[in-house]
């Protein structure tokens, strides 16, 4: 059997946190048995868009880029219900005058974001 190396420890770690971040978000807030009402379409870059608008000040403004390609690049392997929650984590977070760099609540902060298309 062949040794893995550094890089492929650190990918498979980062898939093992990512599956217990689902396992526990899914227990926490289990899928609902009713038919799912759609929200409209639109884009990622709409989303940008909008987010850098809403921003209060102009460093918030600047980070809103990096925040939703973060959450945009591990959108394909997350319930969708849990990328809803990133994208309000993330509009709290620029909207909020006394924002910093690190997080106060740690359900709004995933370090090791990936991208991917949203769903």
């Amino acid at each position: 059997m062949t040794e893995l190396n550094p890089h492929q420890k650190d990918a498979i770690g980062r898939v093992a946190h990512l599956h217990e971040d689902i396992r526990r978000f899914q227990q926490s807030w289990p899928a609902l048995n009713t038919p799912p009402d759609q929200t409209p379409p639109f884009t990622w870059g709409q989303l940008e868009r909008q987010l850098s608008s809403l921003s209060a000040t102009p460093n918030s403004a600047a980070m809103v880029r990096d925040l939703v390609t973060a959450t945009r690049k591990q959108a394909p392997f997350k319930p969708a219900e849990m990328v809803l929650r990133e994208i309000l984590c993330i509009a709290s977070a620029v909207m909020d005058e006394t924002f910093r760099d690190t997080p106060e609540h740690p359900d709004c902060y995933s370090p090791d974001l990936e991208e991917g298309p949203m769903r």
